[in-house]
């Protein structure tokens, strides 16, 4: 009886809580079919109170609302029919994140499999400098990338963002993790039938780790899409950043176009989640069991 108690509870409150996570979402998602004039008479004097608005509080009360009066495309038909700027931020940031994660899972992959397979006197030195630049934060290495790029021309080009982002160590760390549960017998055998390494790479390996690489395009993917500080210090021209950017310069006066515009930033990453999300668990909770 305890037990069911214990249970009942801890759903409630694992409920109430994903409900909680959940709400800007939804909030973003029903608020994006309001009316400018609606959202502006429950949220204007959030924007009434900005800095340099001339208002230092707010006088008066927000009312969050979750279902609109009526619901109007409006701010859609602004955005994707009316609006090409929208547009064209949206596809940078698809310019600018597909790359990276294509190129990021093709070196990871093969760095992977040469720290799995290959043995040498540098290797888990070399590891573990990945490992170290793994924890450091982007911040850190910020400004040595904009040197180098300055140094190569490649400064205010989208080559300075995909780049840094297709060499980066955490892809690599948990390949290796993945692929070093292995056992080697399976690749001895493979050895004995006549598979060259190239072959034992992407008819061994790369299918065994069908989950890390889900979660690695996943997270990678999600991590890239929301990118802005690497994105303002390397490529300041205003017509090439993504949309991650354009949406913190969406002014007072187009309130509804920033629900519908962050609803649609949405829509890529979420699309990308559903359809791995069972590779995504897998791929995390076997990391739980991994041996060094």
């Amino acid at each position: 009886m305890r037990r069911r108690i214990g249970l009942a509870l801890l759903t409630v409150w694992l409920t109430a809580f994903a409900a909680l996570f959940l709400l800007p979402t939804v909030l973003t998602v029903t608020n994006s079919f309001m009316s400018t004039e609606e959202i502006s008479a429950g949220y204007g004097v959030v924007y009434a109170s900005a800095p340099g608005s001339g208002s230092g509080y707010m006088a008066q009360q927000v009312h969050l609302k979750f279902i609109p009066d009526m619901v109007s495309l409006r701010q859609y038909a602004a955005i994707l029919l009316e609006s090409p700027e929208y547009l064209l931020k949206f596809w940078n940031s698809v310019i600018l994140a597909v790359p990276i994660v294509a190129g990021q899972v093709t070196v990871a992959a093969l760095a992977a499999y040469g720290f799995t397979v290959y043995r040498g006197r540098g290797r888990e030195l070399l590891f573990f400098s990945y490992i170290i630049l793994m924890l450091m934060p982007y911040q850190v290495t910020l400004v040595p990338n904009y040197l180098v790029a300055k140094f190569l021309g490649m400064l205010d080009t989208r080559r300075a963002v995909v780049l840094p982002g297709i060499f980066t160590p955490f892809s690599v760390f948990l390949l290796t993790k993945t692929m070093r549960r292995i056992p080697k017998e399976i690749r001895e055998a493979a050895s004995l039938d006549g598979a060259g390494p190239w072959r034992i790479f992407t008819r061994v390996y790369l299918p065994q780790c069908r989950s890390a690489l889900y979660s690695v395009v996943i997270l990678v993917f999600i991590d890239n899409w929301n990118m802005v500080e690497q994105v303002l210090v390397l490529l300041t021209d205003a017509d090439e950043q993504p949309l991650s950017v354009f949406l913190s310069q969406i002014n007072a006066g187009e309130i509804g176009l920033a629900f519908a515009a962050a609803a649609v930033y949405m829509i890529p990453p979420v699309l990308l989640f559903l359809h791995g999300e069972g590779y995504l668990v897998e791929g995390i909770a076997d990391q739980g069991s991994l041996k060094g």
